[in-house]
């Protein structure tokens, strides 16, 4: 784990490389170490041995914001390596103004790509909506428009590739799948996921608290509607 200053009040742990691979291992090993990180950060700040505004998680890295001292929350941080808790025990641990709770999504799995990905799957569409639905998923974080969480749980070899050209609109609640990822799209944008279903659940609402339905740490089941 490298861990970086940014700015005068904010560092970034590099999670990229985690030591136990030795490598840049699957997407789904570095999303583990990424939340096991996020869950022990955040219990070091409720036990007031860590001061931090914001603790955000990324696809490989936590970002810190606002934290008083980097060089000193560094060396501290640099100590907890080895006393950290292993990706496998990673406990669903709240972020700010979201408790790690279940969220259940009713969908209904008639996806554009639902045949897509039943061949690439090797299975029907009836077969990937099973496979859904037993999947409980957790939101490793969130990005690439308000709301939108990207959901792990899938095993590595179903990972499926994106569209060779983005669709110009998808429409709000689509649930799709993108490489190891699942996730919901909470308004109509572009978009190159697959599509294999949709749901009427609104993901984000600027007058709700808080606004996402889906923050990191969430776990997330896709049920029929």
């Amino acid at each position: 784990m490298r861990i970086r200053t940014v700015g005068t009040q904010a560092l970034l742990l590099d999670l990229a490389r985690p030591e136990h691979a030795g490598a840049a291992g699957p997407v789904t090993d570095v999303a583990a170490v990424v939340e096991a990180w996020r869950a022990e950060l955040w219990r070091r700040r409720e036990l007031g041995e860590l001061v931090a505004v914001e603790i955000v998680p990324a696809a490989a890295t936590v970002l810190l914001d606002g934290v008083p001292d980097p060089p000193v929350t560094a060396a501290r941080i640099a100590t907890w390596t080895t006393t950290a808790p292993p990706a496998e025990r990673a406990a669903s641990v709240p972020t700010a103004g979201a408790p790690a709770r279940l969220v259940e999504v009713p969908v209904t799995f008639d996806g554009e790509d639902l045949a897509r990905v039943a061949d690439h799957w090797r299975t029907d569409g009836p077969g990937v909506a099973r496979r859904l639905r037993v999947t409980e998923f957790q939101v490793a974080f969130c990005g690439f428009a308000p709301g939108f969480g990207y959901l792990t749980g899938l095993p590595a070899e179903l990972a499926v590739p994106r569209l060779p050209t983005p669709r110009p609109r998808v429409p709000a609640g689509s649930v799709a799948l993108a490489g190891p990822y699942a996730g919901i799209y909470p308004t109509a944008s572009p978009g190159g996921w697959l599509l294999v279903g949709r749901t009427e659940v609104t993901l984000f609402d600027v007058t709700a608290d808080p606004p996402a339905l889906l923050s990191p740490g969430t776990r997330v089941r896709l049920v029929d509607r």
